[in-house]
């Protein structure tokens, strides 16, 4: 059999007296879209930056598919979406630059693009409908138009696992509607998609499976068991939920 995935088990990560991560396991499948719930300060994104070898555990592993993330990041199977506030927007580099960032582990030391380079780009591009907007730069995009920037970088390189952390905050609907359609498609064609997303209501459409995390996973299941508002409970407070703060 082959190996999951993404398998993490009892992962725990400290940031000095901080403990961002508390014995945090989890599995998941290829071919599947898995929504990540969890509070501000819950871990999500430590999850995130440990699955992709940025955040060494304190205790625990780490597998993406079967090897451990330096090793995958070096193949270019694992690509990653950040927040918004962990990218420079500032820097001179145009939508075509960023997506061609993820075709770097492909073009040896000199980093000069291929014909099949350009393809992969182009392709991409297309698939993100941002064809009109490679040569703009980057920070004079939409929220939503950046976030499909760096899905586009994901489909370039070929990841077969995607991680996105709050990919549809301050995004418009357009974007929202095209970066699901387009999660759900890559998920269709083989890819393993982690996604965080606050948008509660959004997510059984979205997602195939959800993960309700603080600290540690709390549930792991299918979207309508884990949105059970006594298990939200256990994450967000009874007191937040009767205030509708959760959604």
């Amino acid at each position: 059999m082959s190996a999951p995935a993404i398998q993490v088990e009892n992962v725990t990560v400290h940031y000095g007296e901080v403990l961002a991560l508390d014995g945090a396991s989890l599995t998941l499948e290829r071919g599947r879209v898995c929504g990540l719930v969890g509070m501000n300060g819950s871990g999500k994104s430590t999850l995130f930056k440990t699955i992709m070898g940025m955040v060494r555990p304190d205790t625990g592993t780490v597998r993406i598919d079967g090897v451990s993330p330096a090793r995958v990041r070096k193949t270019g199977a694992v690509g990653y979406v950040p927040q918004s506030e962990d990218v420079d927007w500032a820097f001179p580099l145009s939508v075509r630059d960023v997506v061609m960032m993820g075709r770097y582990g492909k073009m040896g030391l000199t980093r000069r693009p291929k014909p099949a380079d350009r393809a992969a780009v182009d392709h991409a591009l297309e698939r993100v409908e941002l064809t009109d907007f490679a040569e703009r730069q980057i920070g004079q995009l939409s929220g939503g138009q950046k976030k499909r920037t760096f899905v586009a970088r994901g489909i370039a390189q070929g990841a077969t696992t995607l991680l996105l952390d709050e990919p549809f905050a301050g995004v418009d609907k357009r974007s929202e509607a095209t970066i699901t359609r387009l999660l759900r498609e890559l998920a269709a064609e083989g890819a393993t998609i982690l996604v965080s997303t606050h948008d509660l209501h959004a997510l059984p459409s979205l997602a195939d499976e959800a993960i309700l995390l603080m600290r540690r996973v709390l549930m792991h299941g299918p979207p309508q068991d884990v949105l059970q508002p006594e298990n939200l409970a256990r994450a967000f407070g009874l007191d937040v939920l009767e205030r509708g703060e959760a959604a």
